[in-house]
C-alpha cells in the first residue's frame, strides 16, 4: 500500500470514526497521527486500517431510489 493509498483510505473512514467503538476509534487516531506525521505503516497497522476500511466504508448500505422511468438504481 502506498502512502496515497494510505491516506485515501483514512479520508474516507474520518466520515464513520463515529459509528467505530471505543477501541477502533483510539487506533484509528493513532493510524491518523501516524499518516499526519508521513510514517509509514508496519503490517499490521495495515491490516487494521483495511479491515476498518471493509467494515464501515465498503459495507455501508445503499438505497434504491426509483428513477422516472419506473425502474431502480442504486445511489
Amino acid at each position: 500500500m502506498t502512502h496515497i493509498e494510505q491516506h485515501k483510505i483514512i479520508n474516507e473512514l474520518r466520515d464513520f470514526e463515529r459509528n467505530m467503538t471505543r477501541n477502533e476509534q483510539e487506533d484509528f487516531r493513532m493510524l491518523m497521527k501516524r499518516d499526519k506525521d508521513d510514517e509509514d505503516l508496519d503490517d499490521m497497522s495495515k491490516n487494521k486500517l483495511l479491515l476498518m476500511h471493509e467494515k464501515y466504508v465498503l459495507n455501508k448500505p445503499t438505497k434504491m431510489v426509483k428513477s422516472p422511468f419506473g425502474d431502480y438504481y442504486k445511489q
